[in-house]
């Protein structure tokens, strides 16, 4: 996959439908009764990336304050989505340490890697940071995938989507947008801003609600990645 043209592609479309008031709110971020839980693997970005995240979003904020913006706790790049979240799941319903043990067995024979946060990009119901990757996490994702694959474990690795990007999402439309043309504009600004590199040296595997909010996750492994 072309990640620049994919990302591009997605800009182009997301804009004119936001811009055309042709975007989706999500019903369910405030929603107290949402049960909808999982696990997965998640790469977290430096302080330094999340930072200048940060700077953006405050921008947005001062625009619309009513959408759904994510805190440096929350912001997160999907590895590998391991179950995906669905109503009801219980970390009663599988044995965790069976999951460390085969994503240890996978994640010894990868070594750590960059990626550049570069850029915007959106879909019709949020905003996304551009992550830019090396061959090293495609190669870790399918090692997963025959890993899991091959097993008797729960998992529910690609029915979604097959995942092959590195992109965060940062803003979620929570609410009608207040101006949506002063978004696009802050979107523009930001459409090629270089957010930082980070070097990834671990992975977690998590057990998280649909918008990985802190007060939900909780952390089941970290894995160090060797970086020599």
């Amino acid at each position: 996959m072309n990640l620049a043209e994919h990302y591009n592609k997605l800009y182009t479309e997301s804009i004119a439908k936001i811009a055309n008031g042709d975007y989706e709110t999500d019903p369910l971020i405030d929603d107290k009764t949402d049960n909808r839980f999982g696990i997965t693997l998640v790469i977290r970005p430096d302080a330094a990336t999340n930072h200048n995240i940060q700077q953006f979003l405050s921008e947005a904020k001062a625009i619309d304050p009513d959408q759904y913006y994510y805190q440096n706790a929350d912001i997160h790049i999907t590895l590998m989505s391991i179950i995906s979240c669905y109503n009801g799941f219980s970390l009663k319903d599988i044995e965790v340490q069976d999951y460390i043990d085969m994503i240890k067995k996978v994640l010894v024979r990868h070594k750590g890697f960059r990626i550049q946060f570069k850029g915007l990009t959106a879909s019709s119901s949020c905003i996304l940071i551009q992550g830019f990757l090396t061959d090293t996490l495609n190669e870790i994702r399918d090692d997963l995938r025959k890993s899991f694959k091959s097993s008797d474990l729960q998992q529910s690795i690609d029915k979604r989507y097959t995942i092959q990007t590195a992109h965060s999402t940062v803003i979620r439309f929570r609410s009608e947008l207040k101006n949506r043309t002063a978004l696009i504009d802050l979107i523009k600004k930001y459409r090629d801003f270089d957010f930082g590199t980070f070097e990834v040296k671990q992975v977690e595997l998590v057990y998280n609600d649909w918008y990985q909010r802190e007060k939900f996750v909780k952390k089941l492994h970290i894995f160090s990645l060797d970086l020599n």
